[in-house]
């Protein structure tokens, strides 16, 4: 009986060994993953400080006084959204590249990313109204219905998935949802003290006048903690390809080649 428990036992997620992995490719690759992060951050900086103003965009309270300045800043999260995907879709190639040891080649990351930044973009909006109608009862169901999502953008650049990302990403999570929440849990908890110095350093810089380097530098920050995250949700995408799928790593990266 009992071998028989054991040969049908559900195999681990391994959320610790996931983060580990997550945190040593992070290092070990660390300016490959800030200058993947940087060119697109930096853009939509600029984009959104044009907009709304480097005060704002900074970290500051968006003045929404008319009808032009709440269009302003709709197009500052169009903006943000358009950056998350791009920045997204490139570090989940780079990785499966870090992952399998092989050279990391930014160049060869951008068909793929730009090809998948429209059903990106929409389905992240999508995952974000839904999980922020859960976050409204309370912040567990939220995490819960994010986790749901989580491998969506890894769903769309490897599998071409399209608008079927949501549904494709739920079907991989089922039975390991709760696992990949406190993977995010972790996350979170990470980029929030990367806000705080980033916040901190960047009030200093700004005001002593500095706004390009302070641009710059929230650039740098906010770049690790996206980094950070997609590198986590490509590893947990993989490793539930395999429990669920059999499918490696290599044979995930090879739609690259």
């Amino acid at each position: 009986m009992s071998d028989t428990t054991a040969a049908h036992a559900k195999p681990s997620l391994g959320v610790g060994a996931i983060i580990g992995e997550s945190f040593s490719i992070l290092f070990k690759y660390f300016v490959q993953v800030i200058i993947i992060g940087f060119v697109p951050s930096l853009i939509g900086i600029l984009i959104s400080g044009a907009l709304i103003g480097f005060d704002a965009t900074l970290g500051g309270e968006p003045e929404l006084n008319d009808a032009s300045s709440g269009i302003a800043f709709g197009l500052t999260l169009i903006v943000d959204i358009v950056v998350y995907t791009i920045t997204t879709a490139l570090l989940i190639q780079l990785a499966y590249d870090a992952k399998l040891q092989r050279p990391v080649q930014l160049t060869r990351y951008f068909g793929p990313a730009l090809s998948a930044v429209v059903p990106l973009a929409i389905l992240s909006i999508v995952a974000a109204i839904l999980t922020g109608l859960a976050s409204i009862a309370f912040i567990v169901p939220g995490l819960w219905v994010y986790a749901v999502f989580s491998v969506m953008a890894p769903s769309v650049v490897i599998e071409r998935a399209g608008l079927g990302g949501l549904g494709r990403s739920a079907g991989l999570t089922k039975e390991y949802r709760w696992p990949i929440v406190g993977a995010i849990i972790l996350i979170i908890v990470c980029s929030i003290l990367i806000n705080v110095v980033a916040t901190f350093l960047i009030g200093l810089i700004g005001s002593a006048g500095g706004v390009v380097l302070a641009a710059i530098l929230f650039a740098v920050l906010m770049t690790v903690g996206t980094g950070l995250g997609s590198i986590l949700i490509a590893l947990i995408y993989a490793r539930l390809r395999e429990i669920k799928e059999g499918v490696s790593v290599d044979q995930i990266a090879a739609v690259f080649d």
